[in-house]
This record gives C-alpha cells, sequence and structure tokens, in this order.
C-alpha cells in the first residue's frame, strides 16, 4: 500500500425507487485501494459488482449513489460533472466486464474497437493508435495479433474475447482496474492464462486491482487482502493468507462449503440464512 491510497470510498450507499419503496443494493461500504490486489467476494446479489459500477458513476436513474467520500487520488469523482467522468473512465480507472459477449460491440472489428478506446482519452493517429493496439494485443498474450485486429467478436472464443477485452481496458494506461468476474465464462485452463496475464500487467505497471468473484478460493491465490461482502454490506476484511483465521460466521460459511478433494463430505455445509448478518455493523476494510 502507498501513502495516499489510488481509491478511497466512505460509506458508500447505492439506492434504487421502486413502487415498493427504496432498496439498499449496497449499504455503508468503505475501503481504499492501494496498488494492490483487493479480493471483493461474496454471493450473488451480495453488492459486488454493484459497487465496482458505483465507483465508475455507472449507476443510472433510478439508482441513487450517496457517500461521504468517494476519491480517486484525491480527487473527489462524486460530484464531478459527467465530462469529468467520461475522462476518467477507461483513463483513469477502467473495468473488466464478466462476459465479452456483451461487452464488444457486434458491427465493429477488434481493431476498430481498441483503436477508439485509445483515441477516447489520447490525442494519437490512427497509425500509433493501431501499433499500440497491436503491441498490446501481443502483450496479452494473443498469438497472430494482425489476423485477430481484423477479426469481428463472433470471430473470436470467449478465451481471446476476454483478452482482448483486457487489451482495451489498459491501452490507455490508467491507474485502477476494476475486474467484475473476468474468468467465470471460461475453463479451467483459460482462467489460469487470463489471470497470469492480469498478474503480470498490474505488478508490471503499478496498478491497484479491485477483483470481484464469487470464487473464495481463487481470490485467495490471487489477492493480497479479501474484502468479504454480504446482502450488500461488508462484514469481513483480512489479507489473504489470514483467510483461515476468519471470524464472521458468513466467511466461515463460505470456507466450510467449498468441497475438499483430499477430504471428501457427503453433504456440504449448507448457510443458513441468518437476518441478523443483514443488520449487522457494517465493518471498514480501510487501511
Amino acid at each position: 500500500m502507498t501513502d495516499a491510497p489510488l481509491l478511497d470510498v466512505e460509506n458508500l450507499w447505492v439506492r434504487f425507487r421502486t413502487r415498493s419503496g427504496v432498496f439498499d443494493a449496497v449499504r455503508g461500504v468503505s475501503f481504499t485501494l492501494g496498488k494492490e490486489r483487493l479480493g471483493i467476494v461474496g454471493e450473488s446479489g451480495s453488492g459486488k459488482s454493484m459497487t465496482g459500477r458505483a465507483i465508475l458513476r455507472l449507476i443510472r436513474p433510478p439508482g441513487m449513489i450517496e457517500a461521504d467520500k468517494l476519491e480517486m487520488h484525491g480527487e473527489d469523482i462524486l460530484s464531478a460533472p459527467e465530462s469529468r467522468m467520461r475522462q476518467l473512465r477507461g483513463g483513469r480507472v477502467s473495468m473488466i466486464m464478466q462476459d465479452p459477449k456483451f461487452s464488444l460491440n457486434p458491427v465493429m472489428t477488434v481493431g476498430q474497437q481498441l483503436v477508439e478506446a485509445l483515441r477516447a482519452h489520447e490525442k494519437v493517429s490512427r497509425g500509433e493508435a493501431r501499433r499500440r493496439a497491436l503491441a498490446m494485443l501481443d502483450e496479452v498474450a494473443i498469438r497472430d495479433p494482425e489476423r485477430v485486429y481484423e477479426l469481428y467478436p463472433h470471430e473470436v472464443s470467449g478465451g481471446m474475447g476476454q483478452r482482448i477485452m483486457i487489451a482495451m481496458m489498459l491501452l490507455p494506461s490508467p491507474e485502477i482496474l476494476i475486474a467484475d468476474e473476468p474468468t467465470s465464462a471460461l475453463d479451467v485452463s483459460v482462467q489460469l492464462q487470463v489471470l497470469d496475464i492480469i498478474d503480470k500487467l498490474v505488478r508490471d505497471r503499478g496498478m491497484g486491482l479491485m477483483f470481484i468473484s464469487h470464487d473464495l478460493n481463487l481470490v485467495a491465490k490471487f489477492c493480497d487482502r479479501i474484502v468479504i461482502m454480504y446482502a450488500g454490506r461488508i462484514v469481513e476484511t483480512c489479507k489473504a493468507d489470514e483467510l483461515r483465521n476468519a471470524r464472521h460466521p458468513y466467511t466461515l460459511g463460505l470456507l466450510n462449503s467449498v468441497p475438499d478433494l483430499e477430504h471428501p463430505r457427503e453433504r456440504l455445509e449448507v448457510l443458513k440464512r441468518d437476518p441478523e448478518w443483514r443488520e449487522a455493523p457494517s465493518v471498514s476494510a480501510r487501511q
């Protein structure tokens, strides 16, 4: 961690107005992110992805974002005008979505999309943008970048599509990368390749990584710190190598529900829903 965090979030709430009242999707979340790999873990609906989208201010009405502090390198991004947010998104902070099929434009070639992503944030010629795009495709371990550059999204595999998304998000050299379950749609062997690429790029560029996942074991091996979310709140935070010392019943339930091939059990533990967890005070992941 550096003295000045890349990202500082304090008491973040994401609310949606509905016919039956206001629903709180994210409830008082606080954390900081430095030049590290921060894992955000929780089941579906726990508020992980909503937190990532709120940081980029991608929550649209009837959604509302509230926070005591939402700063990137000391800059207040909660009150920043939309014109400034367009500069920050992709420029200083990028987000890799879960499935490239829904993130890549089906009527534009891979090369066109890479060039567009770069030129949206930097004043470079098309020739220079093409050169850097090809170099980035090579950096994410895509064979024959020249050929892939001319392909359309439907002509590439899921693993290659995810690598293209990583290349696109990292072309403008952001300081923060938010990866929203970037490997969940991939098979195991391709998952490891993609994780190796993300790990190398984050380390080489000195970036901060916010890695969102429901796979507790994966995050424990890949990240430096772990934040556990339940029902929109942070219920526990710890260093990755101290996960086995977790104390919150929800974290323990997640750990005990993971299959153990060396010591198989006939039945996996079922998490019992406790309404008190939802009302428990939030835990800060700030340092």
